[in-house]
């Protein structure tokens, strides 16, 4: 059956051009986001103001009234005891920036949907999936402070069962943005195109990266790419088989930094499995250059995911590993997407 035809104001294309746009702030903030835990600047901003936080401290008092704040919580009584003013602001960079670009992502966001809405662009069928798009992202900004609030009377740092649905959640937004990008494409070029289907090898592939993304969270925050700096061997063991027997094995596989790390980098191999099968079908739907995309994606990515520990997470290094990360994200929904076109 055909697709019911386009409404004659629907814009299909200009829809999916502000799309893309928004693709590229959400993987920015992806990697800032990274960045900001990388520095350890994420506690620095210890109260959540939504709208008077969009301006950062304007005079001394007010940078006084900021540091003060950061001085009452764990991670600098226990951690950062003598910081100067000089390098608190330093850390309050990243957080406030990564905040700053959460905002102009929403901005983004919600103000060209209401303006495509009331001028009847969108296709009939995709707002209901760009209002869930919106709600993701407000639900982001709700997670980010329940991830930072974790981290402000006992502990040192955030949860790192926090930070990884903050990433993942935003991952999440990331490939639903480029899923309905690539549909509203498909259907500027053609106005009867029906949206993509989700195939069995795109779940299978999604789902084997969405548990390599998940431990790739837990070993960020746990600090667990610092537990060795070789490869493939840690600290001279396959294994780390004396950190399993400290803990029970559930315990050890979501919170001991050595068996999450060996998880995160063996994992790896099963997720290239997937991804060269995705990338096999893509090629046999017709879509050569997706399963390019999608081979150099995974290919930089292991390198750097290498390159990361055995230069001691070197800031540079483990930035470009999450930005390459949320871009094997945009490589693989694409190819998900490739595969079921009809």
């Amino acid at each position: 059956m055909l697709a019911p035809p386009l409404p004659s104001r629907a814009r299909p294309g200009a829809v999916a051009r502000w799309l893309w746009w928004v693709v590229a702030l959400v993987v920015a903030m992806v990697v800032v986001g990274g960045i900001t835990r990388l520095t350890e600047s994420g506690l620095s901003i210890t109260e959540w103001k939504p709208l008077s936080g969009t301006l950062p401290p304007l005079n001394a008092a007010q940078w006084e009234a900021e540091f003060a704040n950061y001085r009452k919580i764990p991670e600098y009584q226990l951690l950062n005891q003598g910081m100067t003013l000089a390098q608190f602001k330093g850390i309050f960079f990243w957080e406030y920036f990564h905040r700053l670009l959460a905002r102009l992502v929403g901005v983004a966001f919600a103000v060209p949907l209401a303006w495509f809405w009331v001028r009847g662009a969108i296709p009939t069928g995709y707002k209901g999936r760009l209002v869930a798009l919106l709600a993701l992202g407000g639900l982001q900004g709700a997670i980010g402070w329940w991830m930072v609030a974790s981290g402000l009377s006992v502990r040192t740092d955030v949860s790192h069962i926090r930070l990884s649905v903050h990433l993942l959640n935003a991952l999440v937004i990331l490939a639903g943005t480029v899923w309905t990008a690539l549909d509203l494409r498909e259907l500027a070029a053609d106005r009867y195109a029906r949206p993509a289907r989700m195939t069995t090898i795109a779940v299978i592939t999604l789902l084997v990266l969405f548990v390599q993304l998940l431990f790739g969270a837990w070993v960020a925050g746990l600090n667990a790419g610092l537990v060795t700096n070789q490869w493939p061997l840690m600290n001279g063991r396959f294994f780390p088989a004396d950190e399993w027997a400290l803990r029970a094995p559930l315990d050890a596989i979501v919170n001991d930094p050595y068996v999450v790390h060996f998880i995160h980098r063996w994992w790896a191999w099963v997720a290239v499995a997937a991804l060269i099968l995705l990338a096999r079908a893509a090629k046999r739907a017709g879509h050569p250059k997706v399963a390019r995309a999608i081979h150099i994606a995974f290919g930089v990515q292991i390198l750097l995911g290498i390159s990361t520990v055995m230069t001691g997470v070197r800031i540079e290094v483990a930035a470009l590993h999450q930005l390459v990360g949320a871009l094997l994200v945009v490589a693989t929904t694409w190819g998900a997407h490739a595969v079921g076109r009809r």
